[in-house]
């Protein structure tokens, strides 16, 4: 039980104000989690017996096979699951490599003067590192830090970007984003419109790296690395690293996302399932903290939100509606989505329901 006269506010700034994140706390020798990351005795989560699911295992989709195949398993996966792993995706190995091995090297060996000038909350800059980009919106801090990078549309000059992870970075970023465009037009023939369809709507328009770490938790079983919650725009690609700790909702239980060599997580966005109303599934998904590792992903965001001049609005597809299929949900501004989705953090709840009908 938490004291009544207990000052979360106090010790939230005073983590912000080390610049040092998580990783600061692992590399101070903590043994105890701070009172700001632990989770609430009913939400505390058992490893061990979380994730399992049965023989429920989400959907892997060879995009390097033959294409109806391919837009049929990416209708599926979207319909049923709105997760799935890819393979066959053409963005090289030694690419994926580099990334998650410049991520860690970002996080573990960047100089201390360097992430404490990247160390912002600034909505506007392109190159930021921070601890948690809610954390003062959120009912509990999550166990990891992050580097975040736009890429498109106004993307940073190169030196902007860390020397650590540079090059890694501006490459890996024109692969994913060769596969965003693919899967797009995979998606647009899935709901049987043009293949260029969600593109010639810029869906594909901005694109974000967020470089997660999540180091090894002196009590996982207290804390969580990523809370519940939704994605906010059209489409995520994921890469992870071996560790694991990825799980989604599906049909009210918690399924783990294993890591398979070589493939890629593509998971559908909020703004997906509101332009497509309802065909696809935008789910809920969190990542256990763990006391092994440390875990690194890189997620790459797909949406327009990224652009604050952006006037163009959105709500569901005029081809997909008919007398029995009415639309679900009201247009918005996406940066009106977004506003409203950033004013509530990561508490598990989906922004989408406050734009429905």
């Amino acid at each position: 039980m938490v004291s009544a006269d207990y000052d979360r506010t106090a010790d939230l700034r005073a983590l912000d104000a080390t610049r040092a994140g998580v990783r600061g706390l692992v590399a101070a020798g903590i043994a105890e989690l701070p009172r700001v990351f632990l989770l609430p005795p009913g939400e505390r989560v058992d490893a061990e017996a979380a994730g399992g699911g049965g023989t429920l295992e989400i959907p892997v989709v060879d995009l390097g096979g033959d294409r109806e195949q391919a837009v049929e398993a990416v209708r599926r996966a979207g319909e049923q699951w709105g997760f799935f792993q890819v393979v066959g995706h053409a963005v090289p190995t030694l690419s994926t490599e580099a990334a998650a091995a410049a991520v860690r090297g970002f996080h573990e060996g960047e100089r201390e003067e360097v992430k404490r000038r990247l160390y912002s909350r600034e909505p506007g800059r392109a190159v930021k590192y921070h601890c948690n980009f809610d954390l003062y919106q959120s009912r509990v801090a999550n166990w990891r830090d992050t580097l975040y990078c736009r890429m498109a549309p106004d993307p940073p000059a190169p030196d902007e970007l860390p020397d650590s992870c540079r090059e890694a970075l501006l490459e890996y970023s024109e692969h994913v984003k060769g596969l965003g465009n693919t899967l797009f037009e995979l998606l647009s023939e899935a709901l049987g419109l043009s293949p260029s369809y969600l593109t010639d709507i810029d869906c594909n328009q901005g694109q974000i790296l967020l470089c997660h770490y999540y180091p090894p938790c002196p009590e996982p079983e207290l804390a969580i690395g990523t809370s519940r919650h939704s994605d906010s725009g059209f489409l995520t690609v994921l890469l992870q690293d071996h560790v694991g700790g990825l799980q989604i909702l599906h049909e009210d239980q918690w399924i783990d996302v294993p890591p398979i060599p070589g493939a890629l997580v593509v998971n559908i966005g909020d703004l997906l399932q509101l332009i497509s109303n309802d065909r696809f599934k935008s789910v809920e998904h969190r990542v256990l903290a763990k006391n092994d590792g440390p875990r690194i992903s890189i997620a790459c965001f797909f949406s327009t939100h990224f652009h604050p001049s952006s006037t163009r609005i959105y709500g569901p597809i005029k081809e997909l509606l008919y007398e029995e299929n009415p639309p679900l949900y009201r247009e918005t501004l996406v940066r009106d989505f977004m506003k409203y989705y950033y004013s509530k953090g990561l508490d598990g709840k989906s922004a989408i329901s406050h734009f429905r009908l």
